[in-house]
């Protein structure tokens, strides 16, 4: 046993956390609990952040001079995409040059691990180089792993080392003090022969969603024009007790993960002459959704003999998910533009989230309230947040869009 992994071990090991995030923060938290030694690294932090994290005890610096005093460093930045659909690793890329510039002396070994989304041959195409640059070989003083998060915000039972993880090394030695090292943290860890499948994993798991969630949602569309109510034919179809996994429709894809890593992998595979049309064109699918959203809310209008233009469209929930202050890849911020687009006065609703952009103008939340809901001419709802007051949305003569099917609580059906 080498002397890193002794202080994995015991936990003496010190362990610094690029990027304190929706990822690195949580994380961050669990290795205090675990009795790592912890800073927290995140350039872009803002004071007030810090000073809330610091107040549970965590060192928050925007520097990366812990680094060099770390046994262990873990890379949690964001890995969006470009305007036009193409991988962005600039935050990777950036953060990966600090740690390597700021290795530190010594002949002790440090481990550095990146848990941000991205495509195969990250790790070691684009991280590995940088730390070469520096002077540092692999196997040597730096041990370099993936291994991808597996954090979802605001679900039940999803506490961080209850999820099982997945690691790999770029070596034998890396992917063994990996596996050391979320052993203290996590109740399972699964080890895996290099870092390209540990990539290719992560992505295999939100993909699979991605694709049967557009493929419930063109079901939906196609539900829609035949008169089928798909939220009843999904709930019949969940009762086969093998063969089917049950997805819902909806508005769009939110959140990080489910509608980036599609277009990161088929990126990745046209490197390949591979081009995966399957997995294109459930993103496709799935981006499209806030379009038919729109549709729909003219419909309702339409219906009232009203038209988009000049009326004004409540919309509830800008969270890309109930009961999480995210707003990341919303669906709903593209249904407001796109109905700012056409002419409506748009006002929203999320207990959640205060203030939110969308079209390059600013939005504030507005009270649920009867006196809200009866100054406008549709209310459509995106994300359903477990305290919201569908009694008060269902005893309004207002049309309601429901792309959650948050009324079939109530014995009710949406428009979705």
């Amino acid at each position: 046993m080498s002397a890193l992994e002794k202080r994995i071990q015991d936990c003496s090991a010190g362990v610094a956390v690029v990027g304190l995030g929706f990822v690195g923060l949580p994380l961050a938290r669990r290795l205090m609990e675990a009795g790592f030694q912890v800073a927290g690294i995140d350039k872009y932090i803002k004071d007030e952040k810090r000073e809330e994290i610091e107040a549970e005890g965590i060192p928050v610096t925007r520097g990366f001079s812990a680094v060099s005093e770390s046994d262990i460093v873990v890379i949690c930045v964001p890995t969006p995409l470009t305007p036009d659909q193409n991988p962005d690793l600039s935050f990777v890329r950036e953060a990966t040059a600090d740690v390597a510039r700021n290795f530190g002396g010594g002949d002790g070994q440090k481990l550095v691990i990146l848990e941000s989304t991205s495509y195969p041959g990250t790790t070691r195409e684009e991280m590995l180089p940088l730390f070469e640059r520096e002077g540092l070989e692999l196997g040597k003083r730096l041990l370099l792993a993936y291994a991808p998060e597996r954090i979802s915000p605001g679900t039940a039972g999803s506490a961080l080392e209850k999820i099982p993880r997945v690691a790999g090394g770029l070596d034998e030695e890396s992917g063994r003090v990996a596996l050391a090292f979320y052993r203290r943290i996590v109740d399972s860890v699964t080890l895996v022969s290099k870092p390209e499948v540990a990539e290719m994993t992560k992505l295999l798991e939100n993909i699979f969603r991605a694709v049967n969630i557009a493929l419930v949602n063109e079901m939906s569309l196609l539900c829609r024009r035949m008169d089928i109510d798909i939220w009843e034919v999904v709930e019949a179809a969940a009762t086969k007790p093998f063969g089917f996994m049950s997805f819902r429709p909806g508005p769009g894809l939110g959140g990080h993960c489910i509608p980036v890593d599609p277009f990161y992998l088929a990126w990745k595979a046209k490197q390949y002459d591979f081009y995966p049309e399957f997995i294109e064109l459930a993103g496709k699918t799935n981006r499209g959704m806030p379009f038919h959203v729109v549709d729909w809310v003219v419909e309702a209008l339409n219906g009232e003999g009203k038209s988009a233009k000049g009326s004004k469209v409540l919309v509830i929930g800008v969270a890309y998910k109930e009961d999480v202050a995210d707003t990341r890849e919303s669906p709903s911020l593209e249904v407001i533009e796109l109905l700012a687009r056409r002419g409506a006065e748009v006002v929203y609703h999320d207990s959640y989230i205060d203030m939110v952009e969308a079209g390059g103008k600013e939005y504030h939340s507005r009270e649920l309230s009867p006196e809200t809901i009866s100054e406008c001419d549709c209310l459509v709802i995106v994300t359903a947040h477990s305290d919201l007051d569908l009694e008060l949305i269902a005893s309004s003569e207002v049309p309601v869009v429901d792309t959650r099917n948050a009324l079939g609580k109530l014995g009710l059906r949406g428009a979705l």
